[in-house]
């Protein structure tokens, strides 16, 4: 996973001390208003001009200004809870960072409590369970690698969690790590999940009941193999087409690999982006090294090696086992390997 990308932001001459100490910890990318003449940081004359073009450019931002200044600026590019960037608000003297915006799927709450500890000050984290002491459902599925299928089912859990009520738990390989955790359920599958009650769904297929939460774990590795110039819509669709046949989650996919002639096929590359993975290339003599199932004369003749797509799931899943062994249309082949629990 990249490491995240951090903006921090100076509105006076006392607030931009603290935000090169944090810049230079952290790192990222250091803004100061125009008239402190900062040389080491980029200039902005209207912060409420350059949010509009950093919103979303960045994973987490740093305000060292007052709350109130932070709030108007951000407000307009506010979207959800899924995909807002984190915002710390610290003030500038380095006392308090305050989580203000996605602390837990964004890592607000973290970001702050790393900012507290570079300046020797206090984070101020408001989210409920983190206030109560109790295990936050979000937090603990990020932590683990999990995606989130059903994020408008987080509350319903973690306000169970709040008021001590117990939570069903279907995680037969407990990614979760909480099988002998007292607040949950475990152990429970379809013929007695309980609609009325709140729970979590841990699978990587589409498998899990209605009003549950759905975590996916990213264990799918895509092994893919395409014609020349071909499209990212031929892709997508055939990876939605297979995926659906066999019941997989998108949200489960960890990888896309395929063979280095492919490393800057524009539809693969953009198909990888749509997938939220970055693309890894193998050269010849390693896909050349596996023994796959299925190979193919034709995929000799014209790359060199006997097999892209199952050759190259297998790779990405570093030993683990093929699940759809190489599906094909006219423009591309798909196949599936899915890796191992640990």
């Amino acid at each position: 996973m990249p490491a995240k990308k951090i903006a921090i932001y100076a509105l006076t001459s006392q607030g931009l001390a603290v935000a090169k100490r944090l810049a230079a910890r952290l790192p990222g990318t250091l803004y100061a208003s125009k008239n402190l003449e900062a040389e080491d940081a980029i200039s902005f004359e209207s912060l409420k001009h350059l949010v509009s073009a950093s919103f979303n450019a960045f994973d987490g931002h740093i305000f060292v200004a007052a709350a109130g200044i932070v709030v108007r600026c951000i407000a307009p590019h506010l979207q959800s809870k899924e995909t807002d960037p984190a915002v710390v608000c610290m003030d500038q003297t380095g006392l308090f960072a305050i989580s203000l915006l996605s602390g837990h799927l964004g890592g607000a709450n973290e970001l702050a409590d790393r900012c507290a500890r570079i300046m020797g000050g206090q984070s101020v984290i408001t989210t409920a369970t983190d206030s109560a002491g109790v295990l936050s459902i979000d937090s603990l599925a990020m932590a683990k690698g999990l995606a989130i299928g059903t994020i408008n089912k987080v509350k319903d859990v973690n306000m169970a969690l709040l008021e001590d009520r117990t939570v069903q738990l279907y995680d037969p390989e407990d990614w979760l790590g909480l099988a002998w955790n007292a607040s949950f359920e475990g152990k429970v599958g379809y013929e007695d999940w309980n609609d009325t009650m709140p729970g979590i769904w841990v699978s990587w297929h589409n498998d899990a009941p209605e009003g549950s939460l759905a975590l996916h774990p990213r264990v799918l590795h895509l092994g893919i193999g395409c014609r020349r110039d071909i499209t990212t819509y031929e892709i997508l669709d055939h990876v939605y087409a297979v995926f659906k046949k066999y019941g997989f989650s998108m949200e489960s996919i960890a990888s896309v690999g395929s063979v280095e002639a492919k490393r800057n096929e524009p539809g693969l590359l953009e198909a990888a982006e749509e997938f939220g993975v970055d693309p890894v290339f193998y050269s010849t003599a390693q896909l050349a090294a596996v023994d796959t199932p299925t190979p193919s004369d034709r995929v000799q003749a014209h790359m060199g090696v006997p097999s892209v797509a199952e050759a190259s799931a297998m790779l990405a899943s570093h030993g683990g086992e093929l699940i759809v062994t190489k599906e094909k249309t006219s423009t591309v082949t798909l196949a599936v390997a899915r890796s191992n629990r640990a």
